[in-house]
């Protein structure tokens, strides 16, 4: 729209105005051009007033309103060589940011994202195995855009319902999976546990830092089983000082391997236990009696060193991956570097994250990358369960290769961090400062239980009540799930595996925080000296596992602690930890943006 007259101009999401007169001594003008990459010709252009201070507000005279497209991000970052840096906070920069990606006739279903970025929740026919469904994806594709960042980058990412297909959930969140959000636990996207679910029509734009925080990541609803009807994508981090930098050539979006199960029918789950029509990698497979639908091809030049960035984003089955006549070298467990370990396969829980560097040393061949889940059904019959690994040169055809050799085998204890390994408190099993048990269990009705209780959705969110008064555990609800941890204290938890709860093994997620495995699955042996860091860990099949963890709440909040698969999780596999309730008022209650409060107040209505 175009007004002449004196009004107040405001650097926000909806407009920026060009300024023709100005009259306050502390404004200054940045000039704004976009040209076509064609031809080089100026397709848009004008100037934004900005107040030199603390705030972004400026009072002009006949100024013309109009809005920009997605050249804002770059214009931003050479216009603070002009402007001193305080001339924008980070908030109104982020808002900056998200101008063009709130224009209509700049949305695409793009496939890289940035870590400003629009995530359209809407409903689409897909058919990733052949099989065409309706379906929850994000920005119309399937896996979900890679949002991909660079460390230090602050992240401003706005979520926006779309739903309309009533035959699933019509709620959502994103959850970005291993961020640690500090002083952000309004944003790490968990309904009523940080925030209440965003209706239709309802859109939310989460903010934080990954402050010091590189490595491979994803995100995902955490509305019910959402995720499983296709809301799941990868999150990658680049460290452009990596210290392991020197053992690969190639890391880009072409080496990020997603491997996620598919169901036809919205209606399994629901279910406690059930099996996925197919496996997915990169978003393509097949599935028994199916069509032969075209594979995920993977293309490396002989010569060259990769890495490959390997993601569970499964619902439910755990995958054993392994690339024929190749081995892995793994550099990195759940955002953390590790020292390289050499193995020819890697079995990958839900919700767990590997980067491996594969050498192409073979003839220029094509090569089966395979992801065979623990399910029953699973096999490599007529390509299911199976990506192809193409050398330059090589035929376009389906490879012949053999399976294995399999002669170097996966060990998580084996597994240690390449940076300031050790394990925080006392190092004996009971001796940190806070040491708790949690049983996994499973009732007659059904249920799960962890600690004795089931997890049941509080009607207002722990962080709400929190930042309402609520402060013991006896005052927060659900009764019996939500655990308070003081600050700045070492914890210890133990996954006695006793019941052997089924399932399993069972991926246990902890929201905010990277732990220390210092007793891993399959041993009795404890490691206070370098256990491998991580956020999901498996907790074993044998009842003589006991799997513990340690971490320092060093960061306060509300965090989910629960089952990632989620048939288990929707059946009261979690808890909460709730870290430092008074400082998480004192920081939260300044963080918290009208637009997460507005998510709630249907509720309390």
């Amino acid at each position: 729209m175009e007004g002449r007259g004196a009004f107040t101009a405001r650097v926000s999401p909806y407009a920026v105005s060009r300024c023709q007169r100005l009259e306050h001594p502390r404004l200054t003008t940045v000039q704004l051009t976009q040209q076509s990459l064609a031809s080089g010709e100026p397709i848009l252009q004008g100037e934004i007033c900005i107040k030199v201070g603390v705030d972004s507000e400026a009072t002009c005279k006949s100024c013309t309103t109009r809005r920009f497209g997605m050249f804002f991000y770059s214009i931003l970052a050479s216009s603070l060589l002009i402007v001193p840096y305080n001339a924008l906070s980070l908030s109104k920069k982020l808002e900056f940011d998200l101008l063009a990606l709130r224009d209509p006739s700049t949305k695409t279903n793009a496939t890289v994202l940035g870590p400003v970025a629009q995530l359209h929740i809407a409903n689409e026919f897909i058919s990733p195995d052949g099989y065409n469904r309706s379906a929850t994806v994000i920005n119309g594709v399937y896996p979900a855009p890679l949002i991909r960042a660079k460390k230090s980058d602050h992240f401003a990412i706005e979520v926006l319902n779309e739903l309309t297909d009533d035959s699933m959930p019509l709620e959502t969140s994103v959850h970005f999976h291993g961020m640690f959000q500090h002083k952000s636990n309004w944003a790490d996207g968990t309904p009523f546990v940080t925030q209440c679910p965003l209706r239709q029509q309802e859109t939310l734009v989460q903010k934080f830092n990954a402050t010091g925080q590189t490595g491979t990541f994803w995100y995902h609803s955490h509305y019910g089983s959402q995720a499983c009807e296709g809301a799941r994508g990868p999150l990658v981090i680049y460290d452009p000082e990596d210290p392991l930098k020197y053992l690969y050539d190639v890391d880009d979006e072409n080496t990020v391997i997603t491997l996620s199960d598919w169901y036809h029918s919205s209606t399994v789950l629901s279910q406690v236990f059930d099996f996925a029509n197919s496996t997915l990698i990169n978003g393509k497979g097949r599935y028994p009696g199916g069509p032969s639908t075209p594979l995920t091809v993977i293309h490396v030049k002989e010569g060259l060193r990769y890495r490959f960035r390997i993601i569970s984003m499964s619902c439910e089955p755990s995958f054993n991956f392994t690339i024929d006549g190749h081995r892995m070298t793994i550099i990195e467990v759940d955002g953390n570097e590790v020292e390289p370990v050499q193995v020819d396969s890697i079995p990958i829980l839900p919700g767990q994250r590997y980067s491996v560097i594969v050498q192409a040393d073979q003839c220029a061949d094509n090569y089966w990358i395979r992801s065979l889940s623990d399910q029953p059904i699973a096999t490599f019959d007529g390509g299911q369960s199976m990506a192809i690994l193409r050398y330059e040169g090589a035929p376009d055809e389906d490879p012949t290769s053999d399976s294995g050799p399999y002669e170097l085998s996966f060990d998580e204890s084996s597994l240690h961090p390449l940076i300031k390994p050790g394990v925080p408190g006392i190092p004996e099993i009971g001796k940190a400062d806070v040491n708790l048990e949690l049983i996994p269990s499973f009732t007659p009705q059904g249920h799960f239980t962890f600690g004795n209780v089931t997890w049941q959705n509080p009607t207002v969110p722990v962080l709400l009540q929190i930042l309402s008064g609520a402060r013991q555990a006896s005052e927060l609800l659900p009764n019996g799930s939500v655990y308070t941890l003081p600050p700045n204290k070492v914890i210890e938890i133990s996954f006695p595996n006793i019941d052997l709860a089924p399932g399993g093994p069972h991926p246990v997620h902890l929201h905010g925080n990277a732990f220390h495995v210092v007793r891993v699955a399959g041993s009795n042996k404890t490691n206070f000296v370098d256990p491998v860091r991580r956020d999901v860990v498996s907790i074993g099949n044998s009842s003589a596992d006991n799997v513990t963890i340690r971490f320092v709440t060093d960061n306060a909040g509300p965090w989910f602690l629960h089952c990632h698969i989620e048939w288990h999780l929707n059946h009261g596999f979690a808890v909460v930890m709730a870290v430092a309730p008074n400082e998480t008022d004192y920081e939260e209650s300044k963080a918290v943006p009208p637009d997460w409060e507005n998510l709630c107040r249907h509720d309390q209505a």
